[in-house]
């Protein structure tokens, strides 16, 4: 089946099942293309709240269905490829961190969204890297906080909010890998550019940037700034929506240590395809399953992350 037959399909099965598809900007640009919506981890999760649709197909990674199914358990909530994880989750086993939480009882415990419900069931409040600060600064200066799992994220809001977070000693393969060596060349041949990147990458790279920010406000500072020219420290995926949006602005993808290509891909975030966004669509799986118990825990830090969000008019 060639791409505008996959794509013709794609659309008949949505408006036949009542199905809404949602995407990461870290998904491949021939899946933002069909996408009803398209937005980051905090995006994400407040569509899946508002959206009246019976079936979501979830276009990124497990965590993110999974959040999608605590929030509307009384829709079916579809993922293209089940094996479509991600590093930093898997950084954090449930096991180990509540053995870690139980070590610091007095803590109130802050984690990432990009975590399993497991993980969120051992949480007090969710956040994502739009919101994290924001909610951080929120809750009074002498609390004492744990944060998982990102410890590069954990840093950096430290670094802004004066705190001492207690973190989890957890990573994303993506960010981790970018090469200070590399991105200084690229600043050499493109003196003029601007670097941004995601807080999720090492300190040493947010120390070269002009511009820090979650997936949603690189974009934004993209759109808004009069430079013409970015080297871009997060997924490669963002590069789809930043050129749509700015066509006459030049993005350079921050190159990790190990590629040959320059670019940064997450091969999770890849394992969708439109293929597989047709065929979990016609045969509504693998959807998203989570025991009653554990949703009912689970959502209680998402729930609450939305509402403080809310609140501070993020």
């Amino acid at each position: 089946m060639d791409k505008i037959q996959l794509v013709s399909e794609i659309n008949e099965l949505k408006q036949q099942k009542n199905a809404v598809i949602m995407a990461h900007y870290y998904q491949d640009s021939s899946i933002q293309e069909i996408a009803d919506f398209i937005g980051d981890s905090l995006a994400l999760a407040q569509q899946a709240a508002k959206t009246t649709a019976d079936i979501i197909v979830l276009c990124g990674v497990h965590f993110m269905g999974e959040t999608a199914k605590l929030i509307s358990p009384e829709k079916k909530v579809l993922i293209p490829d089940v094996n479509a994880g991600c590093s930093l989750a898997d950084s954090c086993p449930a096991d180990a961190f509540e053995q870690f939480v139980k070590a610091h009882p007095d803590h109130t415990v802050i984690s990432y969204v990009n975590t399993t419900a497991a993980v969120k069931a051992l949480t007090d409040i969710s956040v994502t890297s739009t919101n994290a600060v924001a909610i951080v600064q929120s809750l009074p200066k002498d609390e004492k906080i744990i944060f998982g799992p990102d410890r590069n994220l954990g840093n950096y809001i430290n670094s802004l909010t004066g705190r001492n977070m207690l973190l989890w000693d957890g990573a994303c393969h993506v960010h981790e890998q970018f090469s200070i060596e590399r991105i200084v060349r690229l600043k050499e041949q493109y003196p003029n550019a601007k670097i941004i990147a995601h807080p999720e990458c090492k300190s040493a790279v947010l120390s070269l940037a002009d511009f820090i920010g979650s997936t949603a406000s690189l974009l934004r500072y993209a759109q808004r700034s009069d430079f013409s020219e970015f080297i871009v420290a997060t997924e490669s995926g963002i590069l789809h929506e930043m050129k749509r949006t700015c066509p006459g602005k030049t993005f350079i993808p921050a190159p990790p240590n190990d590629s040959t290509c320059g670019c940064s891909e997450c091969s999770f975030m890849r394992l969708n395809t439109l293929e597989k966004v047709w065929s979990c669509l016609k045969n509504e799986t693998p959807s998203i399953e989570i025991p009653e118990e554990l949703r009912v825990k689970a959502v209680k830090p998402i729930q609450r992350m939305l509402d403080i969000s809310h609140q501070l008019g993020l």
